[in-house]
């Protein structure tokens, strides 16, 4: 499978909704504090009695919605294709004062959303997207990626771990209007861009 992932100007946000991000719970993420390792924590996953379908789309209308939230001009669309055919993206913010999560630093950039479609989940789609953001993200002046999932979140858990991502915050209560999900933010350092 040949995979291609380039920038899409101007971004599509309509076209880059028709990939879902929903997935199916079926774990739950248990972190707790590493001992003798403080700042790092230990994950556990337990297995959910009855397994239910989660579409954050659903909840907060997604990247359609986007724009009516945030401006969009510090951010930047990445596509994956295979065959010409859309398979997933990415959305990476640098820099950006409206977005809480960035915190005002200038040496971290965040890795918003990424999706997969279901079809091609586990083919190295995700891979090719978290590859060409780090690099995007170097190229900015950026040191630091970071990426927020929840605890019902099991599978992009391991993912960001497989990806040099370290959880360094659990934050409950994150969520007002979903008090059973807990905020996870992972962080991975950058190497320094060559040359």
């Amino acid at each position: 499978m040949q995979i291609s992932v380039t920038q899409e100007a101007p971004p599509d946000l309509f076209g880059y909704a028709t990939i879902p991000i929903a997935f199916t719970v079926r774990e739950i993420a248990r972190p707790s504090v590493s001992p003798g390792r403080p700042g790092r924590f230990d994950i556990a996953f337990e297995e959910i009695d009855t397994p239910y379908r989660k579409d954050y789309d659903a909840v907060d209308g997604g990247p359609r919605a986007w724009g009516d939230r945030f401006d969009l001009s510090r951010w930047t669309v990445f596509v994956a294709r295979v065959d010409g055919q859309r398979v997933g993206g990415a959305v990476a913010v640098f820099d950006a004062p409206d977005v809480e999560m960035l915190a005002g630093r200038r040496d971290v950039a965040l890795l918003w959303d990424i999706r997969v479609a279901p079809d091609v989940r586990g083919a190295g789609i995700g891979a090719a997207l978290i590859d060409a953001v780090e690099v995007w993200a170097r190229s900015r002046g950026a040191t630091w990626l970071e990426v927020e999932t929840q605890d019902i979140n099991a599978p992009a858990c391991r993912f960001y771990t497989r990806h040099g991502f370290a959880l360094q915050a659990v934050n409950r209560g994150a969520y007002p209007e979903l008090p059973d999900e807990t905020q996870l933010l992972w962080y991975k350092r950058l190497s320094v861009a060559p040359g």
